[in-house]
């Protein structure tokens, strides 16, 4: 079969023999502490740059995350564009008059054309763009969360976590490399395979890594050491969406997330820790899937449930050794124009 890009929520992806290619090919331009003669990286310099995230998608979602527990909203600011986009371009239809009123446009392709004038592969967020030139820095949302967390440094809150552990870091990448390739990409694979064969290998290689993770996660609360890393954060944005659209929308349903008692009580522990849930916007990310991907959902259907409530259920798993910060301290309040529109609460 031809490659015939299309337009993903994560980017651009192909079908090559009707298995689902996600497009990798990034603007790889790095905001780092020096720079060093003729690397591509710009300096790291506060309120230069804004942060471009949509809630609904959970590559963007995880930036939205590291730079709350971070504490680097006073450096980096933040745009959050509509939930739905059309093949054109992510838009700012949240902002009065539809225009985000840092960067003074409505689509963000025009951030990108700034950049670039014959830019032609995805629209995605994250992007990183410099404020001074309205021009995307980057959008490699992978390299993206590593530098908020090494590069920022003299920017971050007292008593922030070390997200990326010099002492863990072989430890997290390999990690990190398996939840991206069987679960936070998996998910993908399956929705979009263009075969019943591409679907059901996708569809094992899935439910194998979560089985895996259920059992790492059984006598340890985090992922890698003793308190959040990275990559619970890259875990937790894949799982928060699994019964609320990947378990329908993209037939991921051997199990449901409730139905896989480990990581459901993992996930609830995230979710309730500041930070996580109160990122969260659930309306949103069903909006995103369920009106965007007509291919999977032509009559645009957005579905009622799951109850959301469900998430503030205790999880117990406190009872484990380590704990979310490890010896810093909970982001304070989310900040004003911040705040999802729609968030879970006890009734």
């Amino acid at each position: 079969m031809a490659e015939r890009p299309e337009h993903s929520k994560g980017g651009v992806y192909s079908r090559k023999g009707e298995e689902f290619d996600r497009d990798t090919r990034y603007i790889a331009t790095r905001v780092k502490r020096t720079v060093d003669d003729g690397e591509d990286a710009v300096p790291v310099e506060p309120d230069r740059y804004r942060l471009i995230a949509a809630r609904a998608c959970p590559w963007a979602n995880r930036t939205i995350i590291v730079r709350r527990l971070l504490g680097l909203e006073d450096a980096i600011s933040l745009g959050l564009p509509g939930p739905t986009h059309d093949a054109d371009s992510w838009t700012f239809d949240l902002d009065p008059g539809e225009v985000d009123p840092v960067l003074g446009i409505h689509r963000l392709k025009d951030a990108y054309l700034k950049r670039d004038p014959h830019y032609s592969r995805g629209i995605t967020v994250p992007a990183l763009v410099d404020v001074t030139t309205g021009a995307v820095v980057t959008n490699d949302y992978a390299q993206m969360t590593l530098d908020f967390s090494t590069e920022w440094t003299e920017h971050h809150r007292p008593g922030a976590p070390d997200l990326y552990p010099e002492g863990l870091r072989e430890e997290i990448d390999e990690v990190m490399a398996r939840i991206y390739h069987d679960v936070n990409n998996g998910v993908y694979r399956c929705g979009f395979a263009g075969s019943q064969e591409a679907y059901e290998a996708a569809y094992l290689r899935l439910f194998e890594a979560l089985d895996w993770l259920e059992d790492r996660l059984t006598l340890q609360r985090y992922l890698v050491g003793d308190s959040i890393t990275e990559a619970d954060v890259r875990l937790f944005t894949t799982l928060v969406r699994f019964d609320a659209v990947y378990h329908g929308h993209f037939k991921c349903n051997r199990s449901k997330l409730t139905e896989m008692p480990v990581l459901w009580a993992y996930a609830r522990d995230l979710f309730q820790t500041p930070g996580f849930g109160d990122t969260i916007d659930f309306e949103q990310i069903k909006r995103h899937y369920y009106l965007v991907h007509t291919d999977l959902n032509p009559n645009q259907i957005v579905p009622k449930g799951p109850d959301p409530v469900a998430w503030l259920s205790p999880h117990h798993r406190e009872e484990l050794d380590g704990s979310p910060f490890g010896e810093g301290t909970p982001p304070g309040q989310v900040r004003n124009g911040e705040r999802s529109p729609n968030p879970v609460e006890l009734a």
